[in-house]
């Protein structure tokens, strides 16, 4: 079948032919006519089938009718995406397809200034595409008119829903029209969450390509036992393989990433880093220089690498094996993608077995277990301490510097805010010293003067007033 037999506008044919593409994918055949009659859809589809496409081709067909006399004003259609990654995919679509319509696209996002936003929503910009937690700021603080809104898509509703957007999500919905035509697309989509597609959706259609927990048939999937202390070493030695020449790697934390990406540095692999604590332009300086092939390494997390539509990757590699069945499926989506060949690698620990058995559950087949030629499993790596903030390698009570005022390491006198830090100057009754008076305030000769205080907690005013220290008293302070 081809694309002109959807029923697909013509300036959009003509922008989807410009663009290299010939036949629709079986998603795209499946959702596109249910659309354009008007129904609101559930897709499910594997993870680089051409989801978007399935949604925004019949979405701007529709919009084209309105938009090309001029007359339309207000917001028509929005978008809903977890990641500004997706968002970026989505409008590049959006853009791609739409360049022959008087169309006017804007993202909505957090991590960026928000006046181009906020303006582009006063505007009444056609077609927002935007994540759900700057969107809901905006509009509470009434930036957002969506009285006109004719279409809702909400894009890997499953991530939204378990990234917590649940809350937003309903906030936004219930801030649109009810009359309008409502999309969900995702790669996996439990029955929990079908559930609540009842409350967003009115009688769905359902479109499910392949069972739902298929991840794509076109990717080779290894496992490969390694001990933690070797997992570097080994990503190391399959790095050499010429093959492996666009490799995205996954690991679970972000500080994990970081500290992989110079451990690699170091062994001379280009390496670039993507998670949520990289700024915008960090995020797509990263991503340009990985489709560049200025690095050949991307080492990304679950959450960050949603969106990322990058042809070409050779190998997905999960350093750190996923603890959610559904996330192995989209990580190894980003290789295979539109037919193409990939492989993808997992790192399996004697502790995650039990994940690894999950999966196979999930999927319904087991995994290929392979041993790397040249390895030694058996070498003993160099134990290299974690990089920690620095009051977690080192407390303010240990004495492996000299504290202020102290020469040669002798001990200070009594009266010292040294001293008062050290379990063995406390007083000997123990407790705090008792006070007289009444409302607490010390009385003369009660263990601390009548002294304006600053209310600074664990010994902020005898660092701030030593004079006001009694030369007998001690103050305790706990080990911090």
């Amino acid at each position: 079948m081809s694309f002109s037999a959807l029923g697909l506008d013509s300036k959009i044919l003509q922008a989807v032919k410009e663009a290299g593409y010939t036949e629709p994918t079986p998603i795209q055949v499946a959702a596109i006519p249910p659309i354009l009659a008007g129904h609101d859809l559930i897709g499910i589809a594997q993870t680089g089938t051409g989801k978007t496409a399935a949604f925004t081709l019949p979405m701007l067909t529709k919009l084209a009718t309105v938009v090309g006399d001029g007359r339309q004003r207000g917001t028509l259609a929005l978008v809903l995406a977890p990641t500004r990654e997706l968002v970026f995919q989505i409008e590049e679509n959006v853009k791609a397809y739409g360049k022959h319509l008087p169309l006017r696209v804007a993202t909505v996002f957090g991590g960026v200034g928000e006046h181009p936003q906020i303006n582009a929503l006063r505007a009444g910009t056609h077609l927002i595409i935007a994540c759900p937690g700057r969107l809901m700021d905006l509009m509470q603080r009434r930036y957002a008119d969506f009285s006109h809104l004719q279409y809702l898509v909400l894009d890997e509703a499953d991530r939204m829903l378990d990234m917590g957007f649940l809350p937003s999500i309903r906030q936004i919905v219930r801030s649109v029209p009810q009359k309008r035509q409502t999309l969900l697309f995702s790669a996996t989509l439990s029955k929990e969450i079908e559930t609540l597609t009842h409350e967003f959706q009115h009688q769905p259609k359902l479109v499910q390509i392949g069972r739902r927990s298929n991840p794509a048939e076109t990717v080779t999937q290894l496992v490969y036992e390694v001990p933690k202390s070797l997992k570097t070493a080994l990503l190391v030695h399959l790095l050499k393989e010429p093959a492996m020449d666009m490799v995205l790697v996954f690991t679970r934390m972000k500080h994990a990433a970081d500290r992989l990406a110079r451990q690699l540095e170091q062994n001379g692999v280009k390496t670039a880093t993507l998670h949520s604590n990289r700024s915008q332009n960090q995020r797509l300086k990263a991503l340009k220089d990985f489709k560049s092939g200025v690095v050949s390494v991307l080492v990304a997390t679950d959450i960050a690498a949603r969106g990322i539509d990058v042809d070409g990757i050779s190998h997905v590699v999960n350093y750190d094996f996923p603890m959610h069945s559904e996330d192995y499926v989209h990580r190894i989506g980003r290789t295979g993608r539109a037919h193409a060949v990939g492989d993808a690698i997992s790192f399996v620990t004697p502790e995650d077995h039990g994940e690894l058995r999950a999966l196979e559950r999930f999927i319904g087949r087991g995994i290929v277990r392979k041993r790397a030629e040249g390895f030694n499993y058996a070498q003993v790596v160099p134990h290299v301490v974690e990089d920690r903030p620095r009051h977690q390698q080192q407390g303010r009570g240990q004495q492996s510097r000299p504290q202020r005022g102290q020469s040669g390491g002798q001990p200070r006198p009594q009266h010292s805010s040294s001293q008062s830090r050290s379990p063995q100057s406390r007083p000997p009754q123990g407790g705090r010293p008792q006070y007289g008076g009444s409302g607490g305030r010390p009385q003369p000769g009660g263990g601390r003067p009548q002294e304006p205080v600053s209310g600074n907690r664990e010994g902020g005013n005898e660092r701030h007033f030593p004079s006001a220290r009694p030369q007998g008293h001690v103050r305790r302070f706990g080990p911090r």
